[in-house]
């Protein structure tokens, strides 16, 4: 007769007449409620179109019934004014990158205020954010301008290891050029010390044997005649090599020139070894003359012939 009396469990219940009347019911299934699109302001003063889904499911079946007229009407109510509220504490950007952390802080506030009506809220997720045309063109160039800064970021790191690794391949190619032409001077100095020491030892050679051939019989004679073919050959190239030209007191006397270039060669191979007598390095004045007029003969059997 209009007083609560008792919660009808599922299943077979018996009423009594004009005395007991079902007065709610109450599914306590999980409930889609549809938030109507709204507008609200964020903390940047953009004003966006906002709606979304609240899900939820009755707790308490009395106080879903006696604590409140119209349950889903309240939950919506308080969702939307929730919404407004959350929203103009973020900015645009943030409304965006966080609608997770936006749609938990929506179900917390929900809860804390549906508890007396015997209803929990499980989840709300925002649908859709309708921004306004203009707005919606400036995140659209800030889009591409981000777009660009990260091309041209890229295009110049790039350009920039193209760079590195061109400047590595020349740094390496130098080493190594570097280090072939060393090897080439190291190869060339070794060949040229090989070339003279052969040198070397072939006009020692040479030179030991022209000594042993000079002290076998009419040596002298045959350094001599060697020594003429020698200034007749000078003689003429003087005029082929340069412009200046050098010419003795008396070119066509070979005779004279033979015998200071054999005097020259007399007194070299016959000079006294350091350490020698006194006696040998101080001969007699006739022994230099015998030798003189010896050279002087033997010039003019050369001459003669």
């Amino acid at each position: 007769m209009g007083r609560f009396h008792r919660i009808l469990e599922p299943g077979l219940n018996i009423l009594i007449p004009v005395l007991d009347r079902i007065r709610y019911v109450q599914s306590l299934k999980e409930i889609v409620i549809n938030v109507p699109e709204q507008s609200a302001v964020t903390l940047d003063n953009v004003t966006l179109q906002i709606d979304g889904v609240l899900y939820l499911r009755i707790m308490d079946p009395y106080k879903a019934s006696y604590g409140v007229e119209d349950p889903e009407y309240a939950v919506t109510q308080l969702a939307q004014t929730t919404m407004r509220s959350e929203l103009g504490k973020l900015s645009l950007d943030k409304v965006f990158r966080e609608r997770e952390s936006l749609n938990a802080s929506i179900v917390d506030a929900i809860n804390q205020a549906a508890d007396y009506w015997g209803i929990r809220c499980l989840r709300y997720e925002i649908k859709d954010i309708h921004v306004p045309p203009r707005v919606k063109e400036s995140m659209q160039m800030q889009v591409e301008a981000e777009r660009r800064k990260r091309a041209t970021v890229l295009e110049s790191e790039g350009t920039r290891e193209s760079a590195i690794n061109v400047a590595e391949g020349k740094k390496q190619a130098q080493i190594l050029a570097s280090e072939a032409e060393k090897a080439e001077q190291i190869n060339q100095a070794a060949g040229e010390a090989s070339a003279v020491l052969a040198k070397a030892k072939a006009k020692a050679e040479a030179i030991r044997i022209l000594a042993a051939a000079l002290t076998q019989h009419n040596g002298d004679a045959a350094a001599s005649l060697t020594v003429a073919e020698q200034y007749v050959s000078a003689f003429s190239k003087l005029a082929k090599d340069s412009n200046t030209i050098l010419l003795p007191s008396n070119p066509g006397d070979v005779t004279s020139m033979v015998a200071q270039a054999m005097g020259v060669y007399g007194a070299l191979t016959k000079a006294p070894l350091p350490g020698a007598q006194d006696s040998a390095s101080s001969g007699s004045s006739r022994d230099v003359q015998g030798r003189d007029a010896s050279l002087d003969e033997e010039f003019d059997r050369v001459k003669l012939s």
